[in-house]
């Protein structure tokens, strides 16, 4: 299930700029008007070894690679195993409640073991990382660099870097984002900025940014 591809043919028709202010603003009514959705229960996978539940049920959309099929999936290639781990963890005990977590992570984590959950994270964290690609607005791309690498003490908002790292590879438990799905991370960012997705830290930062800035995120992000 992919929702948004129709506008997904429209999008790539508009240039650089338009693009991130329409995908924000989808991210945005997407959350706002997000109707609350009925748990998906696939079939009970506790039988399942780490391989047959990625190609199974994992790769319906986040790809057997960890390239999501769906620009509204995240790409999991690449990403740490302890983020994977924790964020698999988090979705089985309900301690996510984000539209997409209560639509299909609840549902497919419900039954997990840990050895499970490792074996998926190894999965996907030794495939290679989705590579950024050169910005076509390389000034927005410069400001977003900008914000990541500094933050905006001003206004209390934490730089980028000190959590996810100076090329976006992620650090301890937070994760990867470069290589990340552009519309995936404007609507995870929209999400914790209306509390709609757990997490005190980005809920406090994102509170603080303007859709430009992190229409420029997004834009610098995409690089790298």
């Amino acid at each position: 299930l992919c929702f948004g591809t129709m506008d997904g043919l429209l999008m790539r028709k508009l240039p650089i700029t338009s693009l991130t202010v329409a995908a924000i603003a989808l991210a945005a009514t997407t959350v706002r008007d997000a109707p609350a959705a009925p748990t998906v229960v696939p079939p009970d996978p506790s039988a399942f070894d780490a391989q047959t539940l990625v190609s199974n049920v994992c790769s319906k959309c986040h790809g057997a690679t960890g390239v999501s099929i769906c620009r509204l999936f995240p790409n999991l290639a690449g990403q740490l195993p302890v983020y994977i781990e924790t964020e698999l963890k988090l979705f089985r005990q309900r301690g996510r409640s984000d539209p997409g977590a209560r639509t299909f992570m609840w549902g497919i984590a419900r039954g997990l073991t840990n050895e499970q959950i490792k074996g998926v994270a190894r999965h996907f964290s030794i495939e290679p990382p989705v590579r950024g690609t050169v910005s076509s607005n390389p000034a927005l791309a410069d400001q977003g660099k900008l914000l990541y690498e500094n933050g905006a003490k001003e206004r209390d908002v934490l730089a980028c870097i000190v959590c996810h790292g100076h090329n976006g590879e992620g650090v301890n438990t937070n994760p990867r984002v470069a290589g990340q799905q552009r519309d995936y991370f404007v609507t995870a960012m929209l999400q914790f900025r209306s509390r709609l997705r757990e997490n005190k830290l980005m809920q406090h930062v994102t509170q603080k940014l303007t859709d430009d800035e992190i229409a420029a995120l997004v834009e610098y992000i995409s690089t790298k």
